[in-house]
């Protein structure tokens, strides 16, 4: 598709030593090393940020992500025009613009942010241009990140930030005609989903203050679906998009939490965060391919459009997925739990391709990051051959994290006559109940479309017969490095979802 493209007006060589500093997923000043390195090190700065035709063409970000990001974009412009200067915006192909740039005479500075697939390729273009990446976030980058990466991380985090000049930015006499609104009319940014967070780094604040002044309620709310939608933090979109650093919401949440145990497990997550994208810096891969090979193609040949289609619009008979699928659909997010657990409903009881279910999430999670979506899918879906395999029984789910009913009161709208506790099997409702509740199942709502305790059991058998290849595999040192998430204990292979949010080897509990 053809679009209209427009770069800043006919780009002037510094006034002494400039740098672009160009800002792609790290929307903020605060702690942010290539602001300060260019304010430090170079007369003149120039904040950047260009539209790029491909991200919005992709198909991979609803229009509500797409909003959010925005709102990012213009509080980021309020936060240089108090820094005395003002964010460049861009229409066109990145490398174009950048390339326009350093003809200049400009230097350039980014971020280095662990991506794939087209980031991953524009990233390595865009460097063979001069393009200074600089690193500053608790990963690894020297191609050993399981040697002393706890150590790493806590460095990272314990470290002071880093604060750009406010006086040092100067005049870089860079103008351009290009504006969110007019990107938002040319793309038709149209966004439907309703309770999506607002973008940007004040409001990030503000929740980030709110949440810990009631951060005693956090543990019992995280698993939980309606509760952790109010009771956690909801700064994953926030920290997508770099609204904030991974470092200052811990030492915020370090320095100012009464609550140490609700302290301790919100600053366990933060841990979890960076070790998953240490993962995707360790393997792009993994947005793309079963990171064990035994497991590559693994259920391509029962692909079935009718049960992908019954997924994705909730209408599977197994309320809990049914209400987390539209709740996905209609806000862009679901807690931990509820996305393991329709990944693993997907992957090992619909006996789908989980890089279908993985997209389908991408594109609809407003916080959608690659790194945490992309490893959690396949973790769920068992093909790391690392690590206990769980299978998420959603009948139990409904008992345990909506007894009362009212996750699936909200989105399955046709069980609300029905009482919470007949909510976990529908389908068992005696005729004499339906017709007092008026509700028909099967027609009001499906049956099952699949016999769950059948599917569970085979996907067992499938993965046992593979067991001993997959262990095989594992000892490529290469794959062994890339597959394993965790030195923490083993645990046994187990079809039980029951855990403890201490024994965590997965993200299922991570709000």
């Amino acid at each position: 598709m053809g679009r209209t493209v427009s770069a800043p007006d006919a780009i002037a060589s510094p006034s002494g030593d400039g740098c672009v500093v160009w800002h792609r997923r790290q929307l903020r000043t605060a702690d942010h090393l290539a602001v300060a390195r260019a304010t430090r090190e170079y007369d003149v700065a120039c904040p950047l940020f260009v539209f790029d035709p491909a991200f919005y063409d992709d198909g991979l970000a609803c229009d509500s992500r797409i909003r959010f990001l925005h709102e990012c974009l213009a509080d980021l412009q309020r936060a240089y025009d108090r820094h005395g200067t003002t964010l460049v915006f861009a229409h066109d192909d990145p490398l174009s613009t950048l390339e326009a740039f350093v003809a200049a005479g400009w230097d350039v500075v980014a971020t280095a942010d662990p991506t794939g697939r087209y980031g991953l390729h524009r990233d390595e273009a865009a460097a063979t241009l001069g393009v200074d990446f600089v690193a500053d976030d608790g990963i690894k980058r020297d191609g050993d990140s399981r040697e002393g990466w706890s150590d790493h991380a806590e460095a990272y985090l314990t470290d002071e930030t880093h604060s750009p000049d406010a006086s040092a930015f100067g005049d870089h006499g860079v103008s351009s005609d290009v504006t969110i609104d007019a990107i938002e009319a040319e793309y038709d940014v149209s966004p439907s989903k309703s309770r999506v967070p607002t973008g940007g780094r004040e409001a990030a604040l503000d929740r980030l203050e709110a949440f810990v002044a009631d951060i005693s309620t956090y543990p019992e709310s995280i698993s939980a679906p309606s509760k952790a939608e109010s009771k956690t933090s909801r700064l994953s979109p926030s920290l997508r998009f770099g609204c904030l650093s991974v470092r200052e919401l811990f030492q915020y949440v370090d320095d100012h939490a009464d609550d140490g145990r609700a302290r301790e497990l919100f600053v366990s997550r933060l841990y979890w965060n960076r070790h998953y994208t240490q993962k995707l810096e360790d393997w792009p891969g993994w947005m793309d391919h079963a990171v064990n090979p035994v497991f590559r193609g693994f259920n391509r040949s029962r692909h079935d459009p009718a049960l992908v289609d019954a997924w994705k619009r909730g209408q599977t008979g197994f309320p809990m997925v049914d209400a987390s699928m539209r709740c996905l659909r209609a806000t862009g997010w679901l807690n931990f739990r509820m996305r393991a657990m329709c990944a693993s409903f997907f992957s090992d009881i619909l006996h789908q391709p989980w890089r279908i279910g993985a997209d389908y999430f991408y594109y609809h999670l407003v916080d959608a990051d690659p790194a945490i979506n992309y490893t959690q899918w396949q973790q769920q879906a068992g093909v790391t051959g690392v690590n206990a395999m769980r299978i998420y029984n959603p009948r139990k789910q409904v008992r345990d994290n909506d007894p009362d009913g009212t996750f699936v009161h909200e989105w399955v709208p046709e069980l609300r006559p029905v009482p919470p506790e007949y909510l976990d099997r529908p389908e068992r409702l005696p005729l004499h109940l339906q017709t007092e509740f008026g509700v028909d199942v099967g027609t009001d709502y499906p049956y099952p479309i699949v016999d769950y305790e059948a599917q569970r059991e085979e996907t067992t058998d499938r993965h046992r017969a593979l067991d001993d290849r997959a262990h095989e595999a594992l000892s490529d040192p290469e794959i062994r490095r890339r597959a394993s998430l965790s030195r923490r204990r083993r645990r046994r292979r187990s079809t039980d979802d029951s855990s403890t949010p201490g024994d965590q080897t997965d993200l299922s509990e991570f709000g």
